[in-house]
């Protein structure tokens, strides 16, 4: 019974792990071609949560989920336009104090317009209750969480590495100076970027708050766990943030099976251990800034 609970500790890990990388992935893609250390992409996520919940309570769960991801993608774009684009070439430090301010007027905000208080959460009645795999028992919907993850990831991937788009963002984050010499601007493709990474934490927000809390201060707490899939994966690798934040799930779920108490410190043993022996992260490689 011990090896089955353990296994299903892993499932649960790894339905974790996703939950990381929908906020990561697009973290570090920003990161990586802009040079800019967004700190109000948790705020993009929480956004997502309550305005999934919104749309939700009047034309269904899965309107809330397909829409919110939308409405928030469309604030990316006045975000990056209006925002980000003045620090690509700037101190980081500066999109840094700046983000920080805007992430703390975005909480605010939600606690003007929705209150402090959590707000309820619940899933389709279809997704309610558990499967049976053999000996092993596993909630529907983190199943349905998992395949959705993949699913996602599994796009990103072949937009990133099969498309003429995704040949410029990558370009664009090794050598940004041999793409502005055959003439291509990288800011409409950041702008891209910034949406598919604020859309994507949105989605994260959205799906994973009938499993967490919804509340006020959800994208300042996920925000911490985000930098460090980051910092363990590695800037400007794909694959780097993936196995980050799948190992971050696991063993966060394992250490929780043998150690309750030690469950939030196993991350940052984790990241120490790895920044011990590769400075760069997993998969990290050598980024240039964005010019």
């Amino acid at each position: 019974m011990q090896l089955v609970f353990l296994l299903e500790q892993v499932v649960n890990g790894l339905v974790l792990g996703g939950y990381y990388l929908l906020l990561a992935l697009g973290l570090s893609l920003i990161f990586s071609v802009g040079g800019v250390v967004n700190l109000a992409h948790g705020a993009f996520y929480a956004l997502g949560a309550y305005l999934s919940l919104e749309v939700g309570q009047r034309l269904g769960w899965g309107a809330g989920v397909a829409i919110s991801p939308v409405l928030v993608g469309l604030l990316g774009v006045l975000f990056e336009r209006l925002l980000l684009r003045r620090f690509y070439t700037a101190d980081p430090i500066l999109s840094l104090l700046v983000t920080f301010g805007l992430a703390l007027l975005a909480e605010q905000a939600i606690r003007m317009l929705w209150g402090a208080a959590p707000r309820p959460s619940t899933m389709p009645p279809e997704f309610k209750g558990n499967v049976l795999l053999g000996e092993m028992m596993f909630s529907r919907y983190r199943l349905f969480l998992l395949g959705v993850v993949v699913a996602l990831m599994t796009a990103l991937w072949l937009l990133l590495h099969k498309t003429a788009f995704g040949r410029v963002v990558r370009a664009g984050v090794q050598r940004p100076d041999m793409v502005a010499a055959l003439g291509i601007r990288l800011q409409p493709y950041m702008t891209a970027i910034v949406v598919l990474g604020v859309a994507t934490a949105a989605l994260g927000g959205a799906l994973f708050g009938p499993i967490t809390i919804v509340h006020p201060a959800m994208g300042t707490e996920i925000m911490t766990v985000a930098f460090v899939v980051v910092v363990i994966g590695g800037l400007g690798s794909f694959w780097g943030v993936v196995l980050a934040a799948l190992l971050v799930g696991v063993v966060r779920g394992v250490t929780i099976h043998f150690l309750p108490a030690a469950g939030e410190a196993s991350m940052y043993v984790l990241m120490f251990l790895v920044l011990m022996f590769r400075p760069r992260g997993l998969l990290g490689e050598r980024i240039e800034r964005f010019e």
